[in-house]
């Protein structure tokens, strides 16, 4: 009988379905790895933003992660949206127990430049969180926010990763999405750097995109993939539901992460 690689995702909830666990869960699927999930917060999102959210208490966020760990066990995770300097201390002290990849998205705001991460917050994230990250995967806004290093073009980007090494993650994905031009990104250890390239697609039904990738990433390393190839597999998958992206409600609709079905093709499967 074939049993999926398991990874778990530990991030909040989007009512709308677009980014958090919704998505996490949904490019689990679709890449063919079984998805559990830690649930931090509860979201009132939509396509026009984020109008509220509500934390969950530190011993309910322990206790589900001891129910899926414990008894199901785990390959790989996720985390994303931990809202609270308790929590984030929280779940670093659980994953530092762990010996599995772990993806840190080190979520601070949301794509309409809602705050989801409380400012107390950045230094525990720093200090506990990024130290037992396998990869980190910022954006340009999240870079900045974390080190201080502004980046105005691609020749940058690697300052910026070497800034947040400096945390003690083993790999840094500095995300250049919000630059002009392709779309690059760059995986770097210290040592090692990688790029990965794809054109700017003119679509701006982009939600969920941070998550999506992070999520992918996750699931190619619990396949048994190393981060240059899982990043690889995840930006292919990645810029394909960025193509898909569709329109919602009356803002900035969902990236398609279910493009492999309707373009009639089978989930790859986390190896």
């Amino acid at each position: 009988m074939h049993i999926p690689p398991r990874v778990l995702t530990i991030a909040g909830s989007d009512s709308g379905g677009g980014a958090g666990i919704q998505a996490d869960l949904k490019t689990m699927l679709a890449l063919g790895v079984h998805g559990m999930s830690v649930v931090t917060a509860a979201t009132a999102q939509n396509s026009l933003g984020v109008q509220g959210f509500w934390e969950l208490p530190v011993e309910a966020v322990r206790q589900q992660f001891r129910s899926v760990v414990d008894d199901i066990g785990v390959q790989a995770v996720k985390t994303g949206m931990l809202a609270s300097a308790e929590l984030v201390e929280t779940v670093a002290d659980l994953l530092a127990e762990l010996d599995v990849p772990v993806v840190v998205d080190p979520v601070g705001v949301s794509k309409h430049g809602d705050s989801l991460l409380a400012a107390d917050a950045l230094d525990v994230l720093r200090q506990k969180l990024l130290p037992v990250a396998t990869v980190v995967t910022p954006n340009l806004h999240e870079v900045e926010q974390l080190t201080g290093t502004r980046v105005t073009d691609e020749s940058e980007m690697r300052r910026a990763a070497e800034a947040v090494l400096a945390f003690g993650p083993r790999w840094v994905l500095v995300k250049g999405g919000h630059l002009s031009g392709e779309a690059a990104d760059l995986l770097f250890d210290g040592d090692r750097e990688h790029w990965y390239r794809s054109p700017r697609l003119d679509n701006t039904h982009t939600h969920g995109t941070g998550c999506t990738l992070a999520s992918a990433l996750a699931s190619f390393l619990a396949g048994g993939d190393e981060p240059p190839r899982a990043m690889e597999r995840a930006k292919a998958y990645l810029t394909r539901a960025i193509e898909g992206g569709f329109p919602l409600g009356g803002g900035v609709g969902p990236v398609d992460h279910g493009w492999r079905w309707r373009d009639g093709d089978r989930p790859a499967g986390g190896g």
